[in-house]
This record gives C-alpha cells, sequence and structure tokens, in this order.
C-alpha cells in the first residue's frame, strides 16, 4: 500500500508559478511511476506528467509542456510539479498517482491516488 498527500496549491495570477509537493510513504518508493493529473469542474480527469522514481525519463501533456515540471527527491519519497506561467486553464484539483507502468497517461494503470490539492488561476 502507497499513501499519497498532496500539498502547495493555492490562488495565483496568471503567469505566476506555484510548486505541488507529493508525499509518499507505506511501501518502498522506488520502482514505481509517479503521475500528477487534474480534474476540472465538469472535466474528466487529465494528464499531466509523469516520471520514474529511479530514472530520469519523463513524460508531458502537450498543454504543460515547457511550463511545467516534474521532479523527485527519493531521499524523501516526494515527488514536485514545478507550475510556471500559470494560465486560468490551469486552474483545477491537481492529484497526485503511484503505479508500475511505464511512463503511462492512462489513469488505469495508477493503483494508488490522493486527495488533490487544488490550484486556483485567477487575477
Amino acid at each position: 500500500q502507497v499513501h499519497l498527500v498532496e500539498s502547495g496549491g493555492g490562488l495565483v495570477q496568471p503567469g505566476g508559478s506555484l510548486r505541488l509537493s507529493c508525499a509518499a510513504s507505506g511501501r518502498t518508493f522506488s520502482g514505481y511511476y509517479m503521475a500528477w493529473y487534474r480534474q476540472a469542474p465538469g472535466k474528466e480527469r487529465e494528464f499531466v506528467a509523469t516520471s520514474s522514481v529511479s530514472s530520469d525519463t519523463t513524460r508531458y501533456a502537450s498543454s504543460v509542456k515547457g511550463r511545467f515540471t516534474i521532479s523527485k527527491d527519493s531521499a524523501k519519497n516526494t515527488v514536485y510539479l514545478q507550475m510556471n506561467s500559470l494560465k486560468p486553464e490551469d486552474t483545477a484539483n491537481y492529484y497526485c498517482a503511484a503505479g508500475a507502468r511505464y511512463l503511462t497517461d492512462d489513469p488505469g494503470d495508477y493503483a494508488y491516488w490522493g486527495q488533490g490539492t487544488q490550484v486556483n488561476v485567477s487575477s
């Protein structure tokens, strides 16, 4: 069992930045692929980014590529999502997920999910 807790959400103006954190506990962190998803009201959950815990390989949604960066601190069992140049359309509840499938964007491949942290981009 892996327990995930997100933090770092909040209100930010367009063009601003936020860094989300996802702290993992339970089973060993290594060997998993960690991902960030987001869900806006009335919309389906959307893939944002994913990264291997044991290497530097990453994958991003086209909508965030070049603006968002996923990273990790294995010693702290924590994954981060640095979000720059934020836009109003980035407003959503952001979820952290953990799974064993290579860099997948299918939410069904992630067995563990956090409760989410809300990000609002507005002036």
